[in-house]
């Protein structure tokens, strides 16, 4: 059992002791006398958080009904139960009640017999005005529909009017149960200035909550009757840790944990909020060791966090505790989810008219997609540091939006996109419970899942150097409740960074266009009016100048621009960059080969569906039929090298929508000639014999003219003659002179006989 806090507030035994003192009577000392065991009884809170006006079931939420319907269950158990909540009921909403402002889960939130509740940052979301101010839609309608002071729906006892300490909004709220007073003390973070439209709040402050909540927990155990008073007291507090571990929670150095530690002992329990976790602690001890619960209950309607107090009815004194998180739904073997409490009719109603409201207008097709486009994170959402296809799809629709011919104003040139104001996924496949759905069409109702919050779009002028200041507070000052928040950035504009580098040296190269930006260049810029006034802290926005307002909301530009485009293709990743690195991997099965041979490509490290080309030879090959990334990132195809290539280094070029070109090298070496046949022995010719020398008229020899090695010998004897002739290199007409030479001979021995016989005689 949990350690027991001192008795705080002045019981009824006490206060008639003190009433005898006063009188002159002498009270009796009875310290051998054993009193008798207080009586006790549970109160049990029953408690949500960060909502979000998931009214309609879907998966794990099971819905304002199934919640209302558990709170009936365990009140018939319990009837000294309370129905809390520590805020974020409304905004960031499902489309079933943003399209209707909200209101649908404000009614159905008190239908189901909410009790009070801690104002959260997004009750801010459409400005004080709109919540508890002039307007005080919010608080009307929250009175409106419970019966109750709309006040004490939005308590925030760390909400102050500006430049002083007087309460904005309602600070505490008291709920009688079983004669014992309970205070729920509300606050919220005080980053609430950087999470929602400066603008809206600009005459608000957001103080410590610790101070806020020891302060009001003081005023409402002082005794005094006139400034309220509670024996039980519970902080709701829109703050939370991320961590889900108790040791941790305790531990952390954080406005929450700051609080959770030093609230003071007159505080019994702590119901948190804002980080969508789930968690209860019994072992977190407050300032002078005593423990009590902490708990928070997940998101959107998941869970119903309990804590059961067991107060002594006499004292208020709360004697031991424990805590509980109770799922509302439960998954099957099919997976399919079912709840796990009976729906409360009421709400039910109200659910099904709001969802018949919103399907009017929601299913409507507003355009097509070509592929899924998603928020960043292994699990879409689940991590707003690092780029995605959906934060720079919507960049690209906000420039547009700001760019386009229509604009009147002056044409944006970049875009910005914050990853917290994207709260759904943009998804190919059809909706399996929407019949009239296909694969591929966006409707009304998706497309404003996607962006919420209805923000004004503003363009307003920034130096380049006001640019690189802007990317480079995407890292989060010290402390803040996430390190990194990626922005989301529009065609044209893209960076190289170092996660680990010292603050303010995180940016490297910035290139608009595809040139080196120019800091000292001012350009048009558009961002949404929770950026663009310096909102999640990038109080780089809010210090451009001429801020304007385009008269377009986030939805109408993005319903505008589908319906100016036949199909979206989801923004490619690789804006931006680690410095040094490619945006994917090139491997060759080769890096040389002869000119007619191919060269297999592989490329890795690319998002699943995504499709590349390839160019080589100076352009003169192109491939554009390269087979989409696979599951792992990876895709093949083949380089083929022609055989007239001529040796040398040539480059090869991978290319993407929208992304610099990566290039490797490879070379083609000519292809060896085929090997010659190695002649016989009887195909070589033997020496030609010198020519035979014949004389002329003159009585001078002759050279006969030497024959050629073109010359074939003629037809005239059989193939064997020929091959002999030819063997020996003599030809017929060496044959014919040789005879003709014997002749003459003959002729001239004749002659000379002749002659000389005559002179004899």
């Amino acid at each position: 059992m949990p350690a027991l806090r001192r008795i705080k507030n002045i019981s009824l035994t006490s206060l008639a002791t003190a009433s005898l003192v006063a009188a002159g009577c002498a009270v009796a000392q009875a310290a051998t006398v054993a009193e008798p065991a207080a009586e006790t009884f549970t109160l049990d809170i029953l408690d949500i958080n960060d909502f979000h006006g998931r009214i309609a079931p879907n998966s794990d939420s099971a819905g304002a009904a199934v919640l209302a319907g558990a709170v009936d269950e365990l009140r018939a158990q319990n009837p000294n139960t309370l129905f809390v909540s520590a805020g974020d009921n409304i905004g960031a909403s499902t489309f079933a009640s943003a399209s209707q402002d909200d209101n649908p889960t404000i009614d159905a939130l008190a239908a189901g017999g909410l009790d009070v509740s801690a104002v959260g940052n997004h009750e801010f979301d459409k400005g004080f005005d709109d919540l508890s101010g002039r307007d005080r839609r919010v608080i009307n309608r929250y009175a409106t529909a419970s019966g109750q002071e709309g006040e004490d729906f939005a308590l925030g006892a760390n909400v102050y009017e500006k430049g002083t300490k007087i309460p904005a909004l309602r600070e505490y709220a008291i709920r009688e149960v079983n004669g014992i007073n309970v205070g729920f003390i509300g606050t919220v973070t005080e980053d609430v200035p950087s999470l929602v439209t400066p603008t809206g709040i600009k005459d608000l402050a957001f103080g410590n909550e610790l101070e806020a909540v020891n302060r009001v927990a003081k005023q409402l155990s002082d005794g005094d009757t006139t400034n309220g008073e509670a024996s039980v007291i519970v902080a709701l507090t829109h703050n939370g840790s991320e961590s889900t571990t108790c040791e941790a929670i305790a531990a952390e150095k954080t406005t929450y944990g700051e609080l959770v530690r030093g609230a003071s002992e007159q505080v019994d329990a702590i119901v948190s909020g804002h980080t969508h976790q789930g968690y209860k602690c019994d072992n977190i001890a407050g300032p002078t060791g005593t423990k009590r619960p902490v708990i928070q209950a997940h998101q959107y309607g998941t869970t119903l966090g309990k804590i059961s107090l067991v107060v002594d009815r006499t004292s208020g004194e709360v004697t031991s505790f424990s805590t509980g998180l109770l799922p509302l739904a439960t998954e099957d073997e099919a997976g399919d989810w079912k709840p796990n409490y009976t729906a409360n009719a009421t709400v039910q109603n109200i659910v099904k008219k709001a969802v018949a409201d919103s399907e009017e207008v929601g299913n409507v097709k507003v355009g097509e997609i070509s592929a899924d486009i998603l928020r960043g994170g292994k699990k879409p959402g689940s991590d707003r540091g690092v780029e995605s296809t959906l934060g720079n799809t919507v960049a690209d629709i906000h420039l547009w939006a700001t760019s386009n011919e229509d604009f009147a104003g002056t044409p944006a040139q970049i875009a910005f996109m914050n990853p917290g104001g994207l709260r759904a996924d943009l998804v190919y496949a059809k909706a399996p419970k929407v019949p009239s759905d296909k694969d591929g069409q966006v409707s009304y109702k998706e497309a404003a899942d996607v962006q919420p919050f209805a923000n004004t779009l503003i363009t307003f002028e920034m130096t380049g150097a006001q640019v690189r200041e802007a990317l480079e507070q995407q890292w989060q000052p010290e402390g803040s409740e996430r390190s990194k928040l990626h922005l989301g950035i529009s065609e044209g504009l893209s960076y190289t960074y170092v996660e680990d580098a010292p603050r303010g040296e995180h940016i490297k190269d910035i290139t608009f266009n595809g040139e080196p930006l120019d800091e000292a260049a001012t350009f048009q810029v558009a961002a949404n009016a929770f950026l663009a006034a310096g909102g999640d802290n990038f109080a780089a926005f809010a210090e451009g100048t001429n801020h304007a307002d385009s008269g377009q909301i986030d939805l109408e530009a993005t319903v505008n621009y589908f319906k100016s485009h036949d199909v979206v293709d989801p923004a490619p990743l690789g804006r931006a960059m680690v410095a040094g690195t490619d945006w994917a991997q090139v491997e060759l099965s080769a890096t040389e080969a002869e000119a007619g041979q191919d060269i297999e490509v592989t490329i890795t490290g690319l998002e699943e569906g995504a499709q590349i080309t390839a160019s080589a030879f100076g352009g003169e090959l192109e491939i554009t039929d390269i087979p989409a990334a696979d599951a792992q990132g990876s895709t093949t195809f083949t380089l083929p090298i022609a055989e007239d290539t001529e040796a040398g280094d040539y480059e090869l070029l991978i290319s993407q929508v929208q992304r610099e070109s990566i290039s490797t090298t490879f070379t083609v070496v000519a292809a060896e000639p085929p090997a010659s046949p190695t002649p016989s022995e009887s195909a070589s010719p033997t020496a030609s014999p010198s020519p035979t020398q014949t004389p002329d008229e003159s009585g001078e020899p002759t050279s006969s003219a030497t024959p050629t090695a073109s010359a074939t010998p003629t037809d005239n004897g059989n193939q064997n003659d020929r091959d002999d002739l030819a063997q020996t290199g003599f030809s017929a007409s060496w044959i014919g002179m040789a005879a003709g030479g014997i002749v003459l001979l003959g002729i001239l021995l004749l002659l000379v006989r002749r002659f000389g016989n005559k002179n004899s005689h």
